[in-house]
């Protein structure tokens, strides 16, 4: 069956030819009448079946079938919700794509980026509008976009934006909405809390299961590799040196293990490039654009990126470290295995991740076939001097961090991209100082008061050693701050000090 016997019009066909797509995936085959037939839809496939064609075609030919007014700003008739960045980004491109043939307008916002452009393009108005929910609750709030003509309403990767916190969100998006709209639901995993969202949102959906809840695409190749944590990097960089792979894609639990492992592989030659959400929006595209462009050979990512990586033809996966949420396995492996296109998934498995992977099986209803390394099985020597990158541990004392793309609204979709990618919680994290574990609800000890407090008393005389700073004195009470010359550091000259401060000078009679 054909794009032409779905009932599209010849601008949105030519559009199709355009991009060199023919027949239509089963996905496709279902969604496209359904959403041109106006009523609700709930609807499931894995990553890579081609959904997004198949919701923006439908859109595309109702608002261009109901022409909008020519005078006043344009009103916003569709909205797409998503969860991440990089997938709202292609999504808009794919409207763009398939609607350039039809006199309708797009646009995206999202945080991470100057709030300001997008003021002005709201102003203008747009006929459907793409957004994460974070920066639109900002624009919301500073009444500088209008949903109140909102015709059809797409949630998509409604479990990504689930499971990111947007819950709250998207309940104060849809009273901005008004009612009669059509409502589309696409997820690629099925959870309990998306079946109470759809009861809720939807009005008798049609509903749509192309393959069997939770599962994987057949056409990839998976694969698990038991080996010891610290050999990780030894055996990705053997994997990826031997086998002369490029494009590889590489998943860590962590945003800090993301930036070290990337690190370490560019000590090792390998051009390598982190993607998480501490990373500003330009950084991110970026690290996309040489990693599609083929500049970078590996893209280290965390599940925030799952969902915005759509690359043709992508040969490797690598689950560096073993997701602790199974749902997060699917959408890792769902980045190869594209269209119909085959593709290679390897999870390493460090000896306490096997929880992890009975987890996925579980979910997935599958076995993994477990597969050895020479050189590498668990308990094995090194085979080669892996430089890795210093442990630094996250920031303290910073609070969030941010890129210097960061701008205003960015803080609400960054602390939910935080969330999403933090380790397993721990009941109780060893301390530094090596005393007993602090937990949550370990209460900090009360100060003690100041005339409880020991006193030191040095010596008037006991002066440092030149060319280093002379230790300040308590300043008494009510005093401004005393203005002490610095101690020049190459002089060897003494610091001319107030008379009596430890290292200035005897007073002279």
């Amino acid at each position: 069956m054909s794009f032409s016997s779905l009932g599209l019009t010849d601008a949105l066909l030519r559009a199709v030819a355009d991009v060199g797509y023919t027949q239509p995936t089963p996905i496709q085959l279902q969604v496209i009448p359904a959403v041109l037939a106006g009523g609700d839809l709930l609807a499931g496939a894995q990553t890579g079946t081609g959904k997004t064609a198949g919701f923006v075609l439908p859109i595309l030919q109702r608002l261009a079938a109901a022409p909008r007014a020519t005078t006043g700003r344009i009103p916003i008739r569709a909205l797409i919700l998503a969860p991440t960045r990089e997938l709202a980004a292609q999504v808009e491109e794919s409207v763009r794509t398939y609607g350039k043939y039809l006199p309708l307008t797009s646009a995206v916002v999202f945080g991470g980026v100057n709030i300001n452009p997008q003021f002005a393009t709201l102003k203008r108005g747009v006929d459907i509008l793409v957004a994460t929910p974070g920066r639109l609750l900002d624009h919301a709030g500073q009444k500088t976009v209008d949903l109140s003509h909102v015709e059809v309403l797409v949630l998509d990767e409604a479990d990504r934006m689930l499971d990111m916190g947007f819950i709250h969100d998207i309940k104060r998006v849809l009273k901005l909405l008004p009612p009669g709209r059509q409502n589309l639901l696409f997820s690629a995993t099925f959870p309990d809390e998306i079946r109470a969202l759809a009861a809720s949102l939807l009005h008798s959906p049609a509903q749509i299961q192309v393959t069997p809840r939770n599962t994987t695409v057949e056409l990839i190749k998976q694969s698990v590799i038991p080996v010891d944590a610290k050999r990780k990097a030894e055996l990705l960089l053997h994997l990826v040196k031997e086998g002369n792979w490029y494009q590889v894609l590489v998943f860590t639990r962590t945003k800090h293990g993301a930036n070290r492992l990337a690190t370490t592989l560019e000590k090792h030659g390998v051009t390598a490039l982190p993607i998480h959400g501490n990373k500003s929006q330009n950084a991110r595209t970026r690290a996309l654009a040489e990693f599609k462009s083929g500049k970078l050979q590996v893209l280290v990512a965390t599940d925030i990126a799952a969902r915005g990586i759509d690359i043709d033809d992508l040969p490797h996966v690598v689950n560096f470290d073993l997701p602790n949420v199974p749902e997060d396995y699917v959408h890792r492996i769902g980045r190869t295995g594209r269209a119909g296109a085959t593709g290679e998934a390897i999870s390493f498995m460090a000896p306490d991740e096997a929880a992890y992977l009975r987890d996925i099986e579980r979910l997935t209803r599958r076995s993994v076939p477990r597969m050895t390394v020479p050189g590498f099985e668990p308990g094995s020597p090194p085979r080669m001097a892996v430089v890795e990158a210093p442990d630094r541990g996250p920031p303290q004392g910073r609070g969030r961090a941010s890129g210097r793309g960061e701008r205003q609204g960015a803080p609400r979709e960054r602390r939910d991209e935080r969330r999403s990618e933090k380790a397993p919680p721990s009941h109780a994290a060893p301390r530094r100082d090596g005393g007993k574990p602090a937990t949550a609800h370990t209460a900090r000890p009360a100060a003690a008061p100041a005339h409880a407090r020991p006193q030191q008393h040095k010596p008037a005389h006991a002066a440092k050693p030149h060319g280093q700073p002379a230790a300040r004195p308590p300043r008494p009470a009510g005093s401004g701050r005393p203005h002490a010359a610095r101690p020049e550091r190459d002089s060897g000259v003494r610091a001319s000090l107030p008379p009596g401060w430890p290292g200035a000078e005897p007073r002279r009679r």
